[in-house]
This record gives C-alpha cells, sequence and structure tokens, in this order.
C-alpha cells in the first residue's frame, strides 16, 4: 500500500511539473486524486498507535477511575495502615544556638500500600511498576513535631506504584527544628537533636508507623552525608513509641540525629591566642608588687584582654540558658587580672603617701630645732651687759651650745625612729602583699591547669565517640 501511494504522488507531481502523459489519464487521476488521498491516509492513521490502546493509559484509567481518595484505601477498615519510614541526613545546613534552632536537609521515605492501586501485570504488558500524582490518590498525614518554620522542599508531583499497590513517596526537605543546643563543652560540643514523625489525626488504630530499614542500618548509615561542613554527623538513632493523651493514641517515631563539631579552626583561633595571653598575664607576677612597671605591664595585658574578646564576641556561641565553659574561663581570668591591677594601684599609692609623710618629719624636726635656738638666745640677750664674769658667761655659751647640739640630736633621732617605723610598716605590706600575690599566683595556676584538665577531658571525650 505505501508503494502504490508513493507511485501515485509521483505522478501527481510529474502531472503537476508538465510532464507529457495522455489527456483521458490524466483527467481520470485529477478525479481520482481527492479519493486516494483520504484512503492513503486513512490506512496509514491505522498503522499508528493510538493513546486509547496504550496500556499504560488503560492501566491508569482503570486505577483512578473509580478510586476515592479521601478514604483510607483498605477493605477491612479495622486493619491499620501502616506507613514505613526511613530518614537520611543529607547536610546540617545551620545550627543557631541563640534561637535554639538546627537546619539540616534530609531525604525522607514514605512506604505504604494501597489496596485499591494493584493489578496483575500480565493484563498490562508485565507493567509493573508506574508513577501516578500525588494529589490524585491517598496520602498519609505524617508530621515533624519539632517544625519551626516553614518546610522547604522542591515540588515532586509524582509517586510509584507498583503492581502489588506499595506507594514509595521521597521527599527532600530542609528541617528548620526546634533543638535543646548545649554550648558548655564548646568547641568540643556534641549535639542531640531529635525529629518525631507521627499522624496528625489518625490514631495508631488507623494508621501504624515502622521501619522500613533495620535500626542499626539506619543508626550508621552515612553515605549521603555531605561532610565536608563545620559539623560531622555520628548517627542517626531510632525509636518507636506510642503517644497517649486524651483524643487517642498514636503512634511515634523519633530519630535522634547526633552531630558534633569539628574544632581545630577554634583551637587556632581562639584557644592557642588565649593561652598566650594568660601565659604573659602570669609572666606579671613575677615584677616587684610595689613596681610601677607592673601596673603598665597588666594595664597592656587587660587591653589586650578586652580586645580579644571584642573580637572573638561573634565566634563563641551565645544562649540564654547557658553559657560556654571557656566564656567562663576569659571572665574569671580578667577578674583576677583586674584585682591584681588594683592590688598594685593601691600599694603604689600607699607607698608613695608614706615616703612623703617620711621625708616631711626630718624637715619638720629640724625646724622646730631652730626655732627652739631661737627662742633660747632671745631671753640672755637683757643680761648681755651684766656684771657677770666672762669665765661665767662662756660656760652658759658652752651649755647653750651643749643643749641646742642634744636638741638636734633628739630631733634627729625621733626622725630617724619615724622613719624605721615607716619602712617597718612598708616591709610589713609589702610582705602582706607578696602573700597575696603568691595566693593569687597559685589560684591563677590552680584555675589554668584545672581548665586545661577539662578541656582535654572534653577532648578525649569528643575524639573517643
Amino acid at each position: 500500500m505505501y508503494l502504490y501511494y508513493t507511485s501515485l504522488t509521483v505522478a501527481f507531481q510529474a502531472q503537476e511539473m508538465g510532464t507529457t502523459c495522455p489527456r483521458p489519464l490524466a483527467s481520470v487521476m485529477a478525479l481520482l486524486r481527492p479519493c486516494i488521498l483520504v484512503a492513503a491516509t486513512g490506512i496509514l492513521a491505522t498503522g499508528l498507535p493510538h493513546l486509547k490502546d496504550s496500556a499504560l493509559h488503560h492501566l491508569t484509567k482503570q486505577l483512578l477511575q473509580q478510586y476515592h481518595k479521601e478514604v483510607r484505601p483498605v477493605h477491612n477498615w479495622v486493619e491499620p495502615t501502616t506507613v514505613y519510614l526511613d530518614l537520611f541526613v543529607y547536610a546540617v545546613l545551620d545550627v543557631d544556638i541563640q534561637n535554639q534552632k538546627l537546619k539540616t536537609s534530609v531525604w525522607y521515605c514514605e512506604v505504604w500500600s494501597d489496596e485499591f492501586l494493584s493489578w496483575n501485570a500480565s493484563m498490562f504488558d508485565e507493567i509493573r511498576e508506574i508513577s501516578l500524582p500525588l494529589s490524585t490518590i491517598w496520602a498519609p498525614d505524617i508530621i515533624i513535631n519539632e517544625f519551626v518554620d516553614t518546610e522547604r522542599s522542591p515540588d515532586l508531583p509524582y509517586v510509584y506504584v507498583n503492581s502489588s499497590g506499595t506507594i514509595k513517596n521521597y521527599k527532600p526537605i530542609q528541617v528548620v527544628s526546634a533543638c535543646s543546643l548545649q554550648t558548655y563543652a564548646f568547641p568540643f560540643d556534641i549535639q542531640n537533636c531529635s525529629l518525631t514523625f507521627n499522624s496528625i489525626l489518625h490514631t495508631v488504630e488507623d494508621v501504624d508507623l515502622g521501619f522500613l530499614q533495620n535500626r542499626e542500618d539506619i543508626k550508621h548509615d552515612q553515605k549521603s552525608f555531605l561532610n565536608d561542613s563545620e559539623w560531622e554527623l555520628l548517627s542517626v538513632s531510632s525509636t518507636y513509641n506510642i503517644l497517649q493523651n486524651s483524643a487517642g493514641d498514636f503512634a511515634q517515631i523519633q530519630f535522634n540525629v547526633v552531630i558534633r563539631r569539628r574544632p581545630l579552626a577554634y583551637v587556632v583561633s581562639l584557644l592557642i591566642p588565649s593561652i598566650f595571653l594568660m601565659l604573659m598575664d602570669l609572666g606579671s607576677f613575677y615584677l616587684p608588687p610595689n613596681c610601677r612597671a607592673r601596673i603598665i605591664f597588666k594595664t597592656s595585658v587587660l587591653v589586650g584582654y578586652t580586645v580579644f574578646r571584642v573580637n572573638m564576641a561573634n565566634e563563641v556561641p551565645r544562649s540564654a540558658g547557658g553559657t560556654s565553659l571557656i566564656g567562663v574561663f576569659f571572665t574569671v581570668c580578667m577578674a583576677f587580672l583586674v584585682l591584681s591591677l588594683s592590688k598594685s594601684i593601691l600599694l603604689v599609692q600607699f607607698l608613695h603617701n608614706e615616703q612623703c609623710s617620711g621625708r616631711e618629719q626630718p624637715l619638720l624636726c629640724l625646724q622646730r630645732g631652730a626655732d627652739a635656738e631661737g627662742s633660747g638666745v632671745d631671753p640672755r640677750a637683757p643680761c648681755a651687759g651684766g656684771t657677770e664674769s666672762p669665765v661665767y658667761q662662756e660656760h652658759q655659751a658652752q651649755t647653750g651650745a651643749l643643749k641646742e647640739v642634744w636638741s638636734q640630736l633628739r630631733s634627729i633621732n625621733n626622725s630617724l625612729q619615724t622613719q624605721d617605723q615607716v619602712d617597718q610598716q612598708e616591709a610589713e605590706w609589702l610582705a602582706l602583699l607578696y602573700r597575696f600575690d603568691q595566693l593569687l599566683f597559685r589560684s591563677y595556676l590552680a584555675m589554668l591547669g584545672l581548665y586545661t584538665i577539662t578541656l582535654c577531658s572534653l577532648w578525649v571525650l569528643w575524639s573517643g565517640l
């Protein structure tokens, strides 16, 4: 038929091009041309496959023709529909400790059986699996209880259905969930956040939950995790339980996502510089307590602490429920530094006042001796023209000179005793402040040792997981 149609077409083309042909034959061909074209078109159309003859079309139409997606797909309503769940953590996108939020990217899978969507594959060209729009069939109302933000996931409108009625629904989701995040062990912190799945309306008598994989396989399955971020996935443990409340008993499956922080960047940029500042502060205790250079040195260290804390304010996580160990340590170190600096300032000020008063007392004593000498000469002035002998006058002059020398010696003695008392008080204060310095130094060393032991223990626990 195809060759016949081709020959007719060539003849018509030859006629249109002016090829010589007998006139009777040309007139007959002109009359038969429309009929031949219609017949040839019909013959070709019958040779092409039609949509109505497609086995997939017949199967889809048969499955959905009398399907009611509003009804749970079971023949016996007493039997529950079991939904099998599976979860793959793909990446940890953000850990917001201040707002207690965890943002993760997960692959979530639901598998359940629909008794109204099964067929005999031998009757439909051995078709064993098809895809159907999710909006046209019944789907379980499974939610995540810890959701605190709008679900962000690509729109996947189709699900897979096999000939036995098993439906597989795969959904990639960006989950923003509430989580109790702890900051005490920063930067060696380990966080444990849960994702709880359950039906929002159907009790366990209607919709039950189960695990698609073995729990151990789910726990240690990390092949899909994007392992190049700040956080490392340790495990995804899972538990099944029944939630009992006034509305009924609801099946729950809880996935516990355990992650830990990689601390190397914080050790290099935060811990090591802080240890250098602490060692410099410890070195200042070897300067004399009454040295003014010690005040300048400690003031410089305090300025360095302050600048370091300001620069690292965004690096150390903050939480209203608690603070990190390193933050507590920085605060205690600054408290020790300010206490030591205040003690040095008070000591220098006290010694300065004592030295000034010690210098003024000898001058006052000498001034009082000079006044006493002047007052001792004046009473004898009227008697200068008396009848006393020169020997007596010379004896009186020597006696006055000796008294003056004695007075000066007593003044010097008093000033020296006063200076000795000042020096003794200064020595006592210095001894007391030396003891206080030793107490601060030992307390500083004890705190630094305790902090170091705690950080090493946290690092060992972190490495052992």
